[in-house]
């Protein structure tokens, strides 16, 4: 029988996925709030302060991608990305260890300040967890970076929703446990995977269409998903059927092992089948393999002359970028205009993203929608979140490799059709806020495909962990001036008059409508992008994989 090798790229996405899929606890923050809210003496304020800091703590990434390049720097056996996913386990154990504790008297109840802290470390992880996997996946799959992002930014996007299943099949109503868990799950779950995760520099076959495999079963997770949340805000599940429905989802999140087998599989062939060719023209003609050595090596000297010129004469041209193949530090990238164009972008996006999915309960209070319609929208934002990350990268890999668009015009497109979205919930019809929240949900979840992989072609792979987590802080700035500044000083301001509450489209019109501005004016930043780096694309990314898919 022949044996299956564990160490491949396949395996590695694999082991990447998995652990994505018990990364996103920040998302499941609404059901330990409340236990942590009524055993530490918390106002809503206070509790609010707590939450911030789960917010920069899961966006301030910049350790996580320092140390990513500083274990990678070097391809000894005993360093590599499992570094960062061992630094991730510790923050997560330590973190949600210590709310627990606090929750259940273990120790004493710490002050605020502690509990912001233990916060901060807790989602602090996220960002090392998440840094490892999409970073590898670019290294691995340079040709479909968008993809491969894609498809890890997906499967952190569902994250909150699985593990929602888990809470409800094992710890329904019973939130301290639920604390422990998440101290112990995503840990050992990472622990376990990330000797898997590795840099493997080879092109191997067919990978478009075992990466579309894998797309193929995020969307069926999503819709299995999607299915279920719907069906649980309708019909009361017992727990036979709950059961039965958490096993499913087991066994589809297993399934992409399947294809790591496969691809594994079909590689092996591949390369046994070329290893007979070419053994066999070695023994029928000796000869006629000497000139066509000496004819492949002149072709592959006119072959790499070709970018060699074009470099030169991109790099004479434009000053913005390096030549091909040379990687920026972030002092570098943040020395350049392309840095700050993208961290504009992400702010007036994923800002007023997170502003949007942040009051999507009072909105949809004061445009009279009931407590179970609010609850189903705020459950189906992971979903339409999902397909944003997934679909985004897909669809600009697809028309990159077909029609050479570069991939800025689909943060273009993104960015306005958001702003779109905005005008929509500003409207106050009646449906708007499903409609809107789609639309918003959707090009919010777009944006954290395409922002990473522009940066890992603009800045290159090597420091592209650090530069991204370095722009991914535009989104809780960007949330913090439109969360605060913008929707809670208009909604107090109306709601004045009525004390706390505040009914009618007057409570957020202007807000949206601010917000939507504020999200073209990133489309035209992003829009400026695309003109400056089009014939960069032209000339290099494009140049880049038509050579690597030759190779």
């Amino acid at each position: 029988m022949e044996r299956v090798e564990i160490d491949t790229k396949w395996v590695s996405t694999v082991a990447g996925i998995w652990i994505q899929c018990t990364s996103g606890s920040l998302y499941t923050f609404s059901i330990y709030s409340s236990i942590l809210k009524s055993t530490q003496a918390y106002d809503q304020s206070t509790l609010d302060t707590v939450s911030v800091f789960k917010d920069i703590g899961a966006n301030a990434g910049i350790l996580s991608g320092l140390l990513y390049s500083s274990a990678t720097s070097n391809h000894h056996r005993l360093t590599g990305p499992w570094l960062v996913h061992l630094a991730g386990a510790a923050q997560c154990f330590l973190g949600y260890f210590l709310m627990w504790a606090s929750v259940v008297g273990l120790i004493h109840r710490p002050p605020v300040p502690a509990m912001c802290l233990f916060m901060l470390v807790a989602a602090h992880a996220q960002s090392f967890f998440n840094t490892a996997n999409v970073v590898t996946g670019v290294r691995n799959f340079r040709n479909y970076s968008g993809t491969i992002v894609g498809i890890m930014k997906g499967f952190l996007g569902l994250s909150g929703a699985i593990l929602i299943q888990v809470y409800e099949t094992i710890f329904t109503n019973k939130p301290t446990s639920y604390l422990l868990m998440l101290a112990l799950l995503p840990t050992v779950n990472t622990l376990l995977l990330m000797w898997f995760v590795r840099i493997h520099n080879t092109n191997e076959g067919d990978e478009k269409k075992h990466l579309d495999s894998f797309s193929l079963i995020a969307l069926v997770i999503a819709a299995y998903l999607m299915a279920v949340i719907i069906l649980e805000n309708i019909f009361t599940f017992q727990l036979a059927i709950r059961v039965v429905a958490f096993v499913l989802l087991m066994l589809l999140l297993a399934s992409p092992l399947c294809i790591a087998i496969r691809a594994h599989q079909r590689d092996s062939d591949r390369i046994s089948q070329i290893a007979f060719i070419e053994r066999d023209q070695l023994i029928d003609d000796s000869n006629q393999l000497d000139a066509e050595k000496i004819h492949v090596r002149q072709d592959s000297a006119g072959h790499h002359y070709l970018p060699s010129s074009t470099d030169q004469e991109m790099d004479s041209n434009d000053r913005r970028t390096l030549q091909a193949g040379e990687n920026l530090n972030l002092l570098q990238a943040m020395l350049t205009v392309d840095f700050w164009i993208l961290f504009l972008a992400m702010a007036c996006g994923m800002g007023s993203g997170l502003a949007t999915v942040n009051n999507i309960s009072q909105i949809g209070g004061s445009l009279g929608y009931t407590s179970f319609e609010t609850s189903t929208l705020v459950s189906l934002w992971s979903i339409w979140n999902f397909l944003g990350r997934f679909g985004a990268g897909y669809v600009s890999d697809y028309f990159l490799h077909l029609r050479g668009w570069a991939r800025p015009l689909f943060m273009v497109i993104t960015l306005a059709t958001m702003s779109i979205g905005h005008v929509v919930i500003a409207s106050g019809l009646p449906g708007a806020l499903y409609a809107g929240s789609v639309l918003v949900g959707v090009c919010y979840g777009s944006q954290w495909s395409l922002m990473p992989t522009i940066a890992s072609e603009i800045f290159g792979v090597v420091h592209m962990g650090t530069i991204f987590n370095t722009i991914t802080i535009a989104s809780p700035v960007g949330s913090y001036i439109f969360s605060v500044r913008v929707v809670g000083y208009i909604y107090d301001k109306e709601a004045s008059a009525e004390g706390n509450t505040c009914t009618g489209t007057q409570c957020f019109m202007l807000s949206f409508l601010i917000m939507a501005s504020a999200t073209l004016l990133g489309s035209l930043a992003a829009l400026g992008l695309y003109f400056r780096t089009k014939s960069f694309y032209n000339q290099v990314i494009l140049r880049r994989l038509i050579h690597s898919l030759r190779d």
